[in-house]
């Protein structure tokens, strides 16, 4: 029997060899990893990228597509057969239909695959007819990416860094009276642990909707079939000894059971298969929300980036060692909701925000990019004149009532320090200036022939992630 399953592990190893040399020579694959945190439009973006794939008339900043070498692409079967399909067709349906409205967000991991027929260029143009690149999109909450994080620390470290960061919000407040009536080191009581397991998930959803970005463990938000089960009921306590049987003993069980059961699982079968990761940011939603919110998302960015293994990836690599990511790219998203005069602010203030992350992934070999983009323009822009002076402005429909509406944030500053040194020094409001926001419903949208959705520099961002392999 044990030699049995030794062949048949080695029969395997061979197998998926022979397959990772004839992708790499044949039809190679590209893996794009998206995800981002809530409300950061992974379900838009992803929509929009194939839909304008497809019809490639708005893309002019991926190269490839504006010199015609892109001569057909199409959707196929997706390589996984266990992993739900991205539902496109849905939802490219509620973006471009007679009523638009924004899809349903990601709550579970989906793949799609997208097939790309590329005609090379230049001096080889005549000698090689048109190879095909499969595109592998997988979308997956960055709340579970979060996660990752979790794998190097214990039940204690995260408690106590827990506890820390929610010490003063308000969002906190019900969690922490259940703690308080709580004894970590009385016997188990499992009615008590589901309370104080319900009370924490209910300040994660409170935070989340906030515009706070570190909300772990991330399945808490989103249980899917796990709801109810051990393995989500814990929360963190304050440090001491907790003798067998304890409530504190118990949480720490179930907190290494998470990792074990749910984070390690999605880190080996999923994120590091990964060649290329797209990282959605709601870097206005957090700037409305405030310094606290914006130096609790600079935090969740470092993090998530030390969830990746940047390098630079290989044939070799791809058979024996694994892949590793090569391109990161962080977007920050609706920039729609923005003049474009601001664009270069926000891009600015994202790369200040990611600084620390970009350069741990550029010093281990990862090409990084940051940007502000739309996957899908749901404004236009105008000029008003308001107490006697321009304003730049955009105009939309608003997703609460339906009203037209003209919108203007704020101006974001032209030194992101007065942004980011606030925010480091755990101030309560911006002292300067106030930065409103809207959420906007989707305009109908009347496409030509060969058109995609329209966009703002969803092209560079497709030029970036996979424009060298085309």
């Amino acid at each position: 029997m044990i030699i049995g399953d030794i062949a048949d592990e080695v029969a395997r190893r061979v197998e998926r060899a022979g397959s990772a040399v004839s992708g790499a020579f044949l039809e190679p694959t590209i893996r794009l990893g998206v995800t981002g945190l809530s409300r950061a439009g992974k379900t838009v973006f992803i929509t929009s990228l194939v839909a304008n794939l497809m019809n490639r008339a708005r893309m002019g900043q991926l190269r490839a597509a504006a010199q015609g070498a892109i001569r057909a692409a199409y959707l196929q079967p997706q390589p996984d057969d266990t992993l739900p399909r991205f539902d496109y067709e849905t939802h490219l349906a509620a973006l471009t239909g007679p009523a638009p409205h924004w899809p349903d967000s990601t709550r579970a991991i989906s793949e799609l695959r997208l097939s790309l027929k590329v005609q090379p260029t230049g001096l080889v143009a005549g000698l090689r007819g048109p190879r095909t690149l499969h595109l592998d999109i997988v979308d997956y909450p960055g709340e579970w990416l979060l996660d990752l994080g979790l794998i190097e620390k214990d039940f204690a470290q995260w408690s106590r860094e827990t506890l820390e960061r929610l010490e003063n919000r308000p969002q906190a407040e019900a969690f922490r009276a259940a703690l308080a009536g709580a004894d970590p080191a009385a016997k188990l009581d499992e009615p008590q642990a589901q309370a104080l397991s319900a009370a924490f998930t209910g300040y994660l959803r409170a935070a989340r909707e906030d515009g706070y970005s570190d909300c772990t463990p991330g399945r808490f938000l989103l249980p899917g079939d796990l709801a109810g089960s051990p393995v989500l009921t814990f929360a963190p306590l304050p440090p001491g000894e907790h003798g067998r049987g304890s409530l504190g003993r118990e949480f720490a069980r179930r907190y290494e059971a998470y990792k074990r059961e749910v984070v390690k699982p999605f880190f080996r079968d999923h994120f590091a298969r990964l060649d290329r990761q797209v990282v959605l940011v709601d870097a206005l939603g957090a700037i409305h929300a405030g310094p606290q919110a914006v130096e609790d998302m600079r935090r969740a960015m470092g993090d998530i980036l030390g969830a990746f293994r940047p390098g630079q990836n290989n044939f070799l690599s791809q058979i024996f060692l694994g892949r590793r990511i090569e391109r990161i790219l962080f977007a920050a998203t609706k920039a729609d909701h923005l003049h474009h005069s601001q664009h270069a602010k926000l891009t600015a203030i994202m790369e200040a925000l990611l600084s620390d992350a970009k350069r741990r992934a550029d010093y281990a070999g990862a090409t990084t990019a940051a940007m502000s983009i739309a996957a899908l323009r749901a404004t236009t822009e105008d000029t008003v004149t308001h107490d006697g002076r321009e304003l730049d402005v955009v105009r939309g429909v608003l997703l609460e009532d339906g009203r037209r509406a003209a919108f203007h944030p704020g101006h974001l500053p032209e030194d992101p320090a007065h942004l980011l040194t606030p925010a480091r020094q755990g101030a309560p409001a911006w002292l300067d200036e106030d930065y409103a926001i809207m959420r906007f419903a989707p305009q109908p949208l009347s496409l030509k022939p060969g058109e995609g959705p329209p966009h703002i520099r969803l092209d560079r961002a497709a030029e970036f992630l996979i424009g060298d392999r085309l």
